[in-house]
């Protein structure tokens, strides 16, 4: 148990957004269950905040907490990979780098995220959006149980046999149930992909725009991949003088054979000329790793996020405006899709009730120095705004700031009443409320 009087303090309670600056009472770093159930005990019976911290990406900061106790499960990072059964148990700390180097090396993988630091277990826990989603679904449709420690200190295990009301809300109703300290997931043959960077132009956004929104449609599922505005980094294959210019970008793999990956990328070669591209074979992890070094630890962000149903031609001209005025490298629009194998889950059949999405929208600004805050939050601000007409009402947990507790209704729909429901039964007293908070 780390306070205020240790040395190392400072470094404990930090988080990944530079701009949350709290000072917790006691950050507790566990190593199995029988800490967090010792600490869940000890802040509930002391009356003291608690908040919960994986791999400490919340974009909200909710990994820490002022004057409350921190349950830090940095240390329960193991991940064990059964490559027969083709499942793996991972701890509650574990991040995407942990679970992709473990699973990788039996040629296997599961669906989770875009950044590789980001902690397992929060992004799990809100539903699990990433490259391989058309595939093989959602994180949660991946997952076959859970050991969790609950409000009153006990250690449970969750499954579709298992306390199963806990479950279905473990299952996207984000870590409002309590402190999951290991995830059993299903994993899939995925070990090479051919991954395709396109950079075109901003006067084809709109014409990439258009072509996504059909095209992926009925596309392969094997298929992943997002359009984006992004500022060029200076990578090989991009012309030195257009390094720091504003481009609208594919970002495009395939899951399929290595040898029809080639063909598979044609599609976006036809639909206008590049600035600059590559295509190429590469192990998974990589790809899920790409954009590790646009989001360093430390960095000051901002989050918006809602999803789309119908990508309009209104929606579009919203996005071709506010889009490229992205103020630095590491602000950009990602458009990830989540139809295919996410869509054939039943909306009541987790508390992720999304399923009939096409799309969820992230805007994220990062930047480093707090003089640039206003700037940089009022252009998400601003660009969430636009698109708030042309989306659903409700938005991925993951993607939402703390200034988005008002949504939380919309984004369970149908389903909040049944997690408020499971709230109750488990977390009367809102222990675990430091979160996009379900209320008892």
């Amino acid at each position: 148990m780390i306070t205020p009087d240790d040395s190392d303090y400072d470094t404990a309670r930090a988080v990944w957004n530079g701009m949350i600056d709290r000072r917790p009472a006691a950050v507790v770093l566990a190593e199995d269950a029988a800490d967090v159930s010792a600490a869940v005990n000890f802040a509930r019976d002391n009356g003291l905040a608690l908040a919960v911290r994986g791999g400490g990406h919340s974009a909200p900061g909710y990994g820490t907490v002022d004057d409350g106790v921190v349950i830090d499960l940095s240390p329960m990072r193991s991940v064990e990979v059964d490559a027969e059964a083709r499942t793996a148990r991972v701890g509650g700390g574990a991040t995407l780098a942990d679970l992709n180097e473990a699973t990788h090396a039996h040629g296997l993988a599961t669906p989770g995220g875009i950044v590789s630091t980001t902690g397992v277990g929060g992004l799990t826990l809100g539903g699990g959006i990433g490259y391989l989603t058309r595939g093989f679904g959602l994180s949660i449709d991946n997952l076959r149980s859970v050991e969790v420690v609950t409000a009153d200190g006990q250690v449970r295990r969750a499954s579709e046999s298992e306390n199963p009301d806990l479950f279905w809300a473990l299952r996207g109703g984000s870590g409002n149930f309590g402190v999951v300290t290991t995830f059993e997931l299903d994993l899939h043959p995925v070990d090479q992909v051919v991954v395709g960077l396109f950079f075109y132009e901003l006067e084809h956004a709109g014409d990439l725009l258009r072509f996504f929104r059909t095209w992926i449609t009925d596309a392969d599922e094997r298929y992943g991949g997002f359009p984006a505005f992004q500022m060029a980094p200076p990578l090989p294959f991009l012309p030195e003088e257009r390094h720091g210019d504003m481009f609208c970008v594919a970002v495009v793999h395939w899951s399929g054979p290595i040898e029809d990956g080639e063909a598979a990328m044609q599609p976006f070669r036809d639909l206008a000329p590049r600035v600059g591209e590559m295509v190429s074979p590469m192990p998974y992890p990589w790809l899920n790793s790409a954009f590790d070094d646009l989001f360093p630890r430390g960095v000051r962000s901002y989050w918006k996020g809602n999803y789309v149903t119908e990508l309009t031609d209104e929606a579009i001209e919203a996005h071709l405006a506010h889009g490229p005025k992205a103020p630095n490298p590491s602000s950009t629009m990602h458009l990830y899709p989540i139809n295919g194998a996410a869509s054939r889950v039943g909306a009541t059949d987790t508390a992720f009730s999304y399923r009939h999405a096409t799309f969820s929208t992230v805007i994220v600004s990062a930047w480093p120095d707090a003089s640039e805050d206003a700037a940089n939050i009022a252009w998400v601000r601003d660009y969430a705004a636009a698109l708030t007409p042309h989306s659903e009402a409700g938005g991925y947990v993951n993607f939402m700031s703390d200034d988005d507790q008002g949504r939380i209704t919309d984004t369970y729909g149908s389903n909040y009443e049944r997690l408020r429901k499971v709230k109750r039964a488990y977390d009367p007293g809102n222990l675990f409320g430091h979160n996009q908070n379900i209320t008892p």
